[in-house]
């Protein structure tokens, strides 16, 4: 019954009112990062939804695309900007995706999609992430976010779908608030983003 009928109905008026209440903030942060970005405040990218599903999520563009003199990127930190760090730091990057959660292809609470190159690699185990719609937060980032293994992000994705609950979501929502105040588990190792999952 929560699952498929009153988590839905929630995640849309959820979304609408935070965006409602937060559009100060996503119109402050837009026009920073569009002069810190060189025109481009958001980022657009493919990540696999419910069942694999692909769909294009938005997220606040942290990074700019400088380049070394062959044409590659540089680093994702030397490329992270200082607007971008804080935005990231203080999780407000996350803003834009509850778009994404009124279209319907996200969820407020739920496994966070991950890169749609890294579907081949999975075990069954793994997949099953997928069960659900992915969230903006989860089971797993509360428990540690980018400062955990890869495996223990699974084994968390995998324990909310076997237990998702009204009751579980909304001890996810108040843990997320707490994590974002403190800062804690953002990045590993002082790394600007975790280190790639090759499946091992």
């Amino acid at each position: 019954m929560y699952k498929n009928g009153l988590k839905p109905f929630l995640d849309f008026v959820a979304a609408l009112v935070g965006l409602l209440l937060l559009s100060p903030i996503f119109i402050s942060i837009t026009v920073f990062l569009y002069f810190s970005n060189q025109g481009k405040p958001f980022f657009f990218q493919q990540r696999p939804g419910k069942n694999g599903k692909i769909f294009k999520i938005i997220k606040f563009k942290t990074m700019n695309d400088k380049k070394d003199a062959t044409g590659n990127l540089l680093p994702d930190a030397d490329r992270l900007t200082k607007v971008g760090s804080f935005v990231r730091k203080t999780s407000l990057d996350e803003i834009p995706q509850l778009l994404n959660v009124l279209l319907g292809d996200m969820s407020l609470i739920g496994p966070r999609p991950l890169l749609t190159h890294y579907l081949h690699l999975y075990n069954d185990f793994q997949n099953r992430r997928h069960e659900v719609k992915p969230g903006i937060t989860g089971w797993a980032q509360v428990n540690g976010r980018n400062a955990i293994s890869w495996d223990k992000k699974f084994e968390y994705d995998v324990w909310y779908v076997d237990h998702l609950s009204f009751w579980l979501d909304i001890k996810i929502l108040l843990k997320t608030v707490m994590k974002v105040v403190k800062s804690e588990g953002i990045n590993a190792a002082d790394a600007a983003t975790i280190e790639p999952f090759d499946g091992q």
